[in-house]
């Protein structure tokens, strides 16, 4: 064996054995979870699964929540389902859906994290994901009674009642946003590095913002001329 070979060997050893150390100080200052069991109040018989649960693959543990976060967006949208389902016996299938979304959303469940104080016990080294977590998420589940319809229905809406023509431009994997345009002219811009359709929906929502303004607008002056013509 030559020198070469060994002290590439010494250096590949040096630096496996100071990932081992990195690892092992970032697992010495994790959060202990053993709180979480009581405000979730539920007690785990694999604590492995809560341990995964919380962890963000960031951390480089060798594990994380991106399998059980796939098993989870899928066993809420079945229970909302079920829920929603037999609360709302004669609801049709749109407005049901529509109010699956509006409660199984990133946001929606960050806020029920935050409100709950889980978000204290989240393993991750990811800044960013402070800046997500860390907002003013606190509005409860919405109901039937408080769903609004859709802002990309209700543009179209809107816009189909004044024969306007409405176009949404994909700019996601440019800009991680969309530009809505109206006969034309650019009335709307949304982003959301997260999610795509969110993006979609805050450009929808800017957009039927600015439309419902601009008609104001024009049916006041209307209203004003119509006036002073009488």
């Amino acid at each position: 064996m030559t020198a070469i070979t060994i002290e590439a060997l010494k250096e590949q050893q040096h630096i496996i054995q100071q990932q081992s150390e990195s690892a092992g100080e970032s697992t010495q200052s994790l959060p202990s979870l053993d709180e979480v069991e009581q405000i979730l109040g539920y007690d785990f018989n694999n604590k492995r699964l809560l341990e995964e649960a919380f962890t963000h693959a960031s951390l480089g543990l060798g594990f994380s929540n991106e399998r059980l976060e796939y098993v989870g967006d899928s066993v809420l949208n079945l229970l909302f389902t079920k829920q929603q389902f037999f609360e709302y016996p004669d609801l049709p299938p749109g407005p049901l859906t529509r109010l699956r979304a509006a409660n199984v959303d990133t946001e929606k469940l960050a806020r029920a994290a935050v409100k709950h104080c889980l978000h204290r016990y989240l393993r991750h080294k990811k800044p960013l994901l402070k800046e997500q977590v860390f907002k003013d998420l606190l509005e409860p589940i919405i109901r039937r009674e408080t769903l609004k319809i859709h802002p990309v229905t209700q543009l179209y809406e809107v816009c189909q009642k004044r024969n306007l023509k409405v176009k949404f431009v994909d700019l996601w994997k440019e800009s991680t946003g969309f530009d809505v345009f109206v006969d034309d002219q650019l009335v709307g811009r949304g982003k959301c590095s997260l999610k795509k359709e969110i993006a979609h929906n805050r450009a929808a929502k800017d957009a039927l913002d600015n439309i419902l303004r601009i008609l104001d607008e024009k049916d006041t002056n209307v209203n004003f001329v119509e006036e002073r013509n009488v």
